[in-house]
């Protein structure tokens, strides 16, 4: 019996297709490489067996059980912008599209919230919440062309990140389905127990999730626009980190190198020309490649563009020997949101504090055009690849202390190879983002495809060697998965290990974040030891401190430096070890909801209980696969003791706070606790 036969006998309800205009519209997502294939004609060689369109939750629970039972791969299915790859089946997997599940299920206006299904498209979604005097605040570029589930399996970074923060500071519940079908709702909860994490970044492998209950936020009454110059990249990036340390949340705050600079203003020319002499601003963006060269298409200007770029060293070269003095600086775009005088307040403070950095001022409309404009890069790939060359991007992070080295040792990777850009574009107290663009070419796709993937694996062995994280926002997919190992080391066996929970039948995505098998057993090396006393990294205003350490030893460790926890101390005992704050749920911690931009805790270290170590670098809000720390923050020691932990310190300047009046210790239900057991369970016997 055929797919499509052995489907409409066990599914006879749900609409499916297996056309072959079909199984080629579903046979990928956007990865850049695939595009590369296309250009001479090969088109989507990975085709999958059956797409299904289920429109209830129930016909979810369905096609979930019925491929468990056969043993047949399945792929949740958004809109298909992934850029990972994260999407590649083979004749034998069932697509499964979401965009059927677009219904609002609730609103509600007192405890400003909205229980949304997977499938609803961004953009839509968006102007229904402010058509009702609300905002999600989450404005990924790719909205135009994704959904609500499509941002939490990937653990989403929208362009307002910096005051309302990533997909996973929206969820207040998620309802997935899991294992064989069954239909389960996770809370999220403020002191733990909390699974939402383990989902929130999983990319389709443990799960399929199909509603959310997200947080809602008036929608901005007012904005504040601005942008300035600065002598450098790093001066920029060092105001930037003077802004966040201070309490600032600008909702937007985007740094571009001096190239994309000078590109953007050689834009703003030809606008200006174009328009009789109005000024039309600045246009920063991550489409400075296609436009630098006027790549539009087959002809003289794209065999220039093709010949440049097969001498990558040569012109990155170029560009930093001009550098500061000839390009005339790096771009840094601002907007505030909130009411009219809170926002100038705050754009008047961030002004102070760029001039200081000695920036020039450069006026409102680099930053009004640039939001104006705020969704164009999306679609600026296919002039590049028309002209027989290929462009991707690559986001990585890192605390502010590690950020230049970061920057240098992925450009430097990424430049033997191709031509590179770069910006800043989610910053946090504690570090921030780098948003590469990198373009090349070759004599053939075969060459190409070669060129490809040789700048991707030196960039992300050069991220983990300068000690960032391989995704801040686009997740991990294919394309980075064979490196996922070298960041979690043993966690990438853990969620292997929650897999066997969540996906026990194995047929999730499989490929897709993780390889098809846990790590070969190999020796490896002991963690370094938790540090004897508590170790403050200034930069990154974050303090490495022992498990074992008491709470009252780290603070007064930090009121020597005029620091903080800015924990309530009527709630945490200062005899209160780390280790046992963590696992009571951080109690006397502020509700990160208060601000989303904020964390507690920036990377740990612990002992499982059944001895191994894990190890989760510091990292400004990595993507890279679900958030291990949900196994310890609330879990009473189920898993593991904590043995170190990077916490965040706190001056004496706070933002201001973002209210809820949601629910932030739902009670544990039965089902949601045997669920919390059962992943407890895995992840301590991991070895």
């Amino acid at each position: 019996m055929s797919l499509d036969a052995a489907i409409a006998r066990a599914l006879p309800g749900i609409p499916r297709s297996a056309s072959p205009v079909d199984q080629i519209a579903y046979a990928r997502d956007l990865w850049p490489r695939h595009h590369l294939a296309v250009t001479e004609g090969r088109i989507a060689e990975h085709r999958p067996g059956a797409i299904v369109w289920p429109a209830s939750t129930a016909e979810v629970a369905q096609v979930v059980r019925f491929c468990a039972d056969e043993g047949l791969p399945l792929v949740p299915f958004g809109a298909g912008s992934g850029v990972c790859g994260g999407v590649l089946p083979d004749e034998r997997t069932v697509v499964l599209d979401l965009k059927r599940l677009s219904r609002r299920r609730a609103l509600d206006r007192q405890d400003p919230s909205v229980e949304i299904e997977a499938g609803a498209l961004g953009i839509r979604f968006e102007e229904e919440l402010n058509a009702e005097g609300f905002t999600l605040g989450h404005f990924p570029s790719s909205i135009l062309c994704s959904t609500v589930g499509g941002w939490v399996a990937a653990r989403s970074a929208g362009q307002c990140s910096g005051l309302y923060g990533k997909i996973e500071d929206m969820v207040a519940s998620l309802e997935c389905v899991v294992g064989r079908g069954e239909v389960v709702r996770f809370e999220r909860r403020v002191r733990g127990p909390d699974l939402t994490p383990l989902l929130i970044g999983s990319e389709g492998v443990l799960g399929v999730v199909t509603a959310a209950r997200l947080r809602l936020h008036p929608a901005p009454p007012a904005r504040a626009f601005a942008a300035f110059s600065f002598p450098s990249l790093e001066a920029g990036w060092d105001a930037m980190r003077e802004m966040f340390q201070a309490g600032l949340r600008p909702a937007v705050s985007r740094l571009y190198d001096p190239f994309d600079s000078f590109m953007a203003r050689l834009g703003a020319v030809r606008r200006q020309r174009a328009h009789g002499g109005a000024h039309a601003g600045a246009e920063p963006t991550e489409g400075a490649a296609a436009r630098a060269h006027g790549a539009r298409g087959p002809g003289a200007g794209a065999a220039v563009l093709r010949g440049l770029l097969r001498a990558p060293g040569l012109l990155n070269q170029v560009v930093d020997t001009l550098g500061s003095r000839v390009l005339r600086g790096a771009t840094l775009i601002l907007i505030f949101e909130g009411t009219a005088r809170a926002s100038a307040e705050d754009l008047a403070r961030a002004a102070a504090i760029a001039g200081r950095a000695g920036a020039r001022p450069l006026g409102e409309e680099p930053a009004r055009h640039w939001l104006a404009h705020r969704y164009s890069v999306s679609y600026r790939q296919a002039p590049v690849f028309m002209a027989g060359a290929f462009s991707d991007t690559m986001e990585v992070a890192a605390p502010w202390s590690r950020l230049d080295a970061l920057y240098r040792a992925v450009r430097g990777a990424l430049g033997r190879h191709v031509f590179v850009m770069a910006h800043l574009s989610h910053a946090y107290p504690d570090g921030c983002s780098i948003y590469f663009t990198f373009a090349g070419s070759a004599p053939s796709v075969a060459a190409a495809e070669a060129k490809y993937d040789a700048a991707w694996r030196a960039a992300l062995d050069a991220a983990i060697d300068a000690g960032g994280t391989l995704s801040h926002h686009h997740g991990v997919g294919r394309s980075k998965a064979p490196r996922l190992g070298a960041e979690l080391g043993l966690g990438a066996d853990v969620v292997h290990a929650l897999r066997g929970v969540f996906d026990p039948a194995g047929v999730m995505n499989p490929g897709n974040l993780l390889p098809r098998e846990a790590s070969p057993a190999a020796p490896r090396r002991p963690l370094p030891a938790p540090p004897a006393a508590p170790v403050l990294d200034r930069d990154s205003l974050l303090v490495h401190a022992a498990g074992a350490a008491r709470l009252g030893e780290v603070e007064r460790a930090l009121e020597q430096r005029g620091l903080t926890l800015a924990l309530d101390f009527g709630s945490a005992s200062p005899e209160l070890t780390v280790d046992a704050w963590i696992a009571a749920g951080a109690p006397g911690a502020a509700d990160p909801w208060s601000d989303p931009v904020d964390h507690l805790v920036a990377g740990f270290t612990a002992r499982l209980a059944s001895g191994a170590e894990l190890a989760v670098r510091p990292a400004p809000r990595r993507a890279v696969g679900p958030d291990l720390f949900a196994l310890f923050l609330g879990m009473q020691g189920r898993v593991g003791a904590v043995t170190s932990v990077h916490l965040r310190a706190h001056g004496a300047s706070r933002p201001r706070a973002l209210p809820t009046s949601i629910q932030r210790q739902p009670p544990l239900g039965d089902a949601e606790a045997a669920w919390i057991e059962a992943a407890a369970v895995a992840a301590r016997g991991v070895r």
